[in-house]
């Protein structure tokens, strides 16, 4: 009902998530490829993490309305500042070229991970953003065990599960290409980009800096449903 109510005012709808952590390096990756004939591709036997190529954490956007997705691909750790970060790095590039008027914002998310509803940062981190863009930020988190009816899942993860199927990914920028040169029939565009920021574990945040936030819990299921708010000064 919200993503009806914001598409119909031609608001920007987003759907997020943490697409499978990927070792990037000489691994096997599922699928099928075409070869030539004697020539197969070598792989490494054991997926033990490379620390000179590292892993690839793509946090992926998916806009509903205009079917394109952007993925962040991190180097680090997959948090609530992580989770953000993308979301604003997204905005900053696209979304508020592609929506210059907007002044709301739609974000639907699974219940659990980086941008779990029980997480204090991801609200924190998200009352920042509100302030900075002058957002109002609608999140709708999809309830336990309901995560393949995220949009982001069938519409995005899986078009580039099968772009890069068969395909070792060798280095952080092959992932990035990768995932960029994901295309569909029905219009889906990809852009990703490298993200080699640090994002630290562990981040306390208080119940005061909890009691700053401008949230509004929804009636209906307001630990999955509310909106937080530029603070007014």
């Amino acid at each position: 009902m919200q993503v009806k109510k914001f598409l119909e005012k031609r608001l920007p709808v987003i759907s997020v998530d943490t697409k499978k952590k990927e070792l990037a390096g000489q691994y096997k990756n599922n699928g099928r490829e075409w070869r030539p004939k004697g020539q197969p591709e070598e792989v490494n036997v054991y997926d033990f993490i490379n620390a000179a190529t590292g892993k690839a954490i793509p946090y992926s956007i998916y806009d509903v309305g205009q079917n394109f997705g952007w993925v962040n691909a991190g180097c680090d750790h997959d948090t609530a500042s992580f989770a953000v970060q993308s979301i604003r790095r997204r905005w900053r590039g696209m979304g508020s070229k592609v929506y210059p008027d907007a002044d709301q914002l739609l974000i639907s998310a699974d219940g659990g991970g980086s941008n779990g509803s029980r997480i204090r940062l991801w609200k924190f981190e998200l009352q920042g953003f509100a302030q900075e863009t002058g957002l109002k930020l609608t999140i709708c988190h999809l309830p336990p065990g309901t995560s393949k009816w995220n949009k982001i899942e069938h519409r995005l993860f899986s078009h580039i599960s099968m772009n890069w199927r068969g395909r070792p990914l060798v280095s952080h920028e092959v992932v990035v290409q990768l995932i960029s040169a994901t295309a569909t029939r029905e219009g889906l565009k990809v852009f990703a980009e490298s993200d080699k920021a640090e994002y630290p574990l562990k981040i306390k945040i208080t119940d005061e800096q909890m009691s700053k936030i401008n949230i509004k819990q929804h009636e209906f299921q307001g630990k999955w449903n509310y909106t937080i708010a530029p603070k007014s000064e």
